[in-house]
C-alpha cells in the first residue's frame, strides 16, 4: 500500500510531495516524489507513531468515579480507541503500587497486580501495542514480592520508582500541595493541611527500609532485563542515587538541577506532554519547556492526556534546534531508544509501519499500527489503491 504525495516527517528532515510504501506491516520504501497510486489528499502529513512510556489513563478508565468500578473489557477498549485517535501506536499503561491504599482498592498491591495480569492477557485484542509500566512506591514494602512475581511471569515491561510522600519529590512545595488538595476535594485548606499531615505520617518509613526496597526492585529489573526509571527526582543526590541503582530514564524531574545531574549520569529525561503543551507544571514544578530550552529534554509522555502529545510536539517544534523532526523524536525515536524498541519509532525502511496521518487542520485523520488501520476519522478513504479520494 502506498501513501502518496504527502509531507513526511523523517528522522532528520521534513520532505514534501513524498511517498511511503507499506508491505507486510513494515515500511518497505520511502521516495521523495509522488507516485500514481495509493492514499493521498491535500495537505496531509505523515508522522511516526507516538510511543507513550507513561500514561495514567487506564486507572481512570477503570474507576471513572470514586468507588465506581468498570470491567477491564470496557475500560481498555475505551482507552485503546483514545490512544489510536491521538496517534499513539505503542502505549505503556502506568499502574501503581501505592502505600495507603486498602486491599482491593485502586493502587493496592492486590488490585494493581490483578489489573496488570488482565492488561497483559488482553493486549492482543487491542488496536495499538499496549505494554505495562509498573509504578512502584518505595514506601510500600508489601508490594516487593508481588512485583517480583509479575516480573518472573513476564507481565511487566517497565518499572519506575516513586515516593509520593508530601514534602519532597513532586510534592516538595507543601503549600502548593495543600492548595491543590483543597481544590481537588472541595474542602478547606485547614482540612487539606490535616489530610497532608496524615499522609506524611502514614507514608514515612525508615531510610534503611526505603533503600532496601530500592535495591530489591533494581536487582529484579536487572535480572529480568526490564528498564528502570526514576520518578520526580528533586535533588542532585537523588538523581545520582537512581543512576547508581541502574535507572535509564528520569521521569518528570522536579528541578533543573536534578535533571542536569541525571543527564550527566547518562539518563534520558521524560516530561509530561500536558506540561509542555501548557508551558507549566500543574503542581508548580519544572516546566517541560524550560527543560527543552536547556537542551535536556529527551522524551514526551502523555501522563494523563494522550491528546496532548501532538499538541506538545507542535508547541516545542518552533524552538527545537532540529525543528519539527527534533520535536517529533521526543515522542517517537527517543522513547524507542530508551525502552529498547529497535523495530519502531521512525519513518525509515524496515521499521514497523506504525504511523499516523494528519489533515490540513493538524487533526489525526488515520492511524496505522504494524500496517493495519486502527483509526480513521472518516475523511480519508483508506480502501482505495488507485485514483484515491479525499473527502
Amino acid at each position: 500500500m502506498w501513501i502518496s504525495d504527502v509531507t513526511l516527517v523523517l528522522p532528520d528532515r521534513v520532505v514534501k510531495h513524498a511517498s511511503l510504501r507499506i508491505e507486510d506491516g513494515k515500511i518497505a520504501e520511502v521516495v521523495e516524489r509522488p507516485v500514481p497510486e495509493g492514499m493521498t489528499g491535500p495537505d496531509l502529513t505523515v508522522y511516526p507513531g507516538f510511543i507513550d512510556m507513561h500514561g495514567d489513563m487506564i486507572e481512570l478508565e477503570l474507576e471513572p468515579r470514586a468507588r465506581v468500578d468498570f470491567p477491564m473489557e470496557v475500560a481498555l477498549a475505551s482507552l485503546d480507541a483514545r490512544l489510536a485517535a491521538a496517534g499513539v501506536t505503542t502505549a505503556y499503561a502506568a499502574v501503581s503500587f501505592s502505600r495507603g491504599a486498602r486491599d482491593g482498592e485502586r493502587r493496592s498491591y492486590t488490585h494493581t497486580s490483578q489489573v496488570i495480569r488482565q492488561l497483559h492477557a488482553m493486549r492482543d485484542t487491542c488496536r495499538v501495542d499496549h505494554k505495562i509500566h509498573a509504578r512502584f512506591d518505595i514506601t510500600f514494602d508489601n508490594a516487593v514480592g508481588v512485583l517480583e512475581q509479575l516480573l518472573d511471569d513476564g507481565q511487566v515491561d517497565l518499572v519506575s520508582l516513586m515516593d509520593h510522600t508530601p514534602g519532597q519529590g513532586q510534592y516538595r512545595n507543601l503549600e502548593v500541595h495543600v492548595k491543590n488538595k483543597a481544590a481537588h476535594h472541595g474542602i478547606s485548606e485547614t482540612e487539606a493541611r490535616q489530610m497532608v499531615a496524615n499522609a506524611i505520617a502514614v507514608r514515612s518509613r525508615p531510610q534503611e527500609i526505603l533503600m532496601g526496597n530500592i535495591r530489591a526492585v533494581s536487582r529484579m529489573c536487572a535480572e529480568h532485563g526490564v528498564s528502570l526509571a526514576s520518578h520526580d527526582d528533586d535533588t542532585v543526590s537523588k538523581a545520582h542515587l537512581m543512576a547508581d541503582m541502574g535507572a535509564k530514564i528520569a521521569e518528570f524531574p522536579v528541578t533543573l538541577e536534578a535533571a542536569q545531574a541525571a543527564v550527566a549520569k547518562g539518563l534520558m529525561t521524560a516530561m509530561g506532554a500536558p506540561n509542555a503543551m501548557r508551558g507549566q507544571s500543574y503542581s508548580g514544578n519544572l516546566s517541560a519547556r524550560d527543560l527543552h530550552a536547556a537542551g535536556l529534554l529527551h522524551i514526551l509522555a502523555s501522563d494523563y492526556h494522550p491528546g496532548a502529545m501532538l499538541a506538545a510536539v507542535h508547541a516545542l517544534a518552533p524552538s527545537d534546534p532540529n525543528g519539527l523532526p527534533g520535536a517529533v523524536r521526543l515522542a517517537s525515536s527517543n522513547p524507542a531508544r530508551a525502552l529498547g524498541l529497535v523495530d519502531r519509532g521512525e519513518l525509515t525502511v524496515g521499521k514497523r509501519a506504525d504511523l499516523f496521518v494528519t489533515d490540513g487542520r493538524g487533526r489525526v485523520a488515520v492511524t496505522l499500527c504494524a500496517g493495519e488501520v486502527v483509526y480513521n476519522n472518516g475523511t480519508l478513504d483508506v480502501t482505495v489503491s488507485r485514483s484515491p479520494v479525499f473527502a
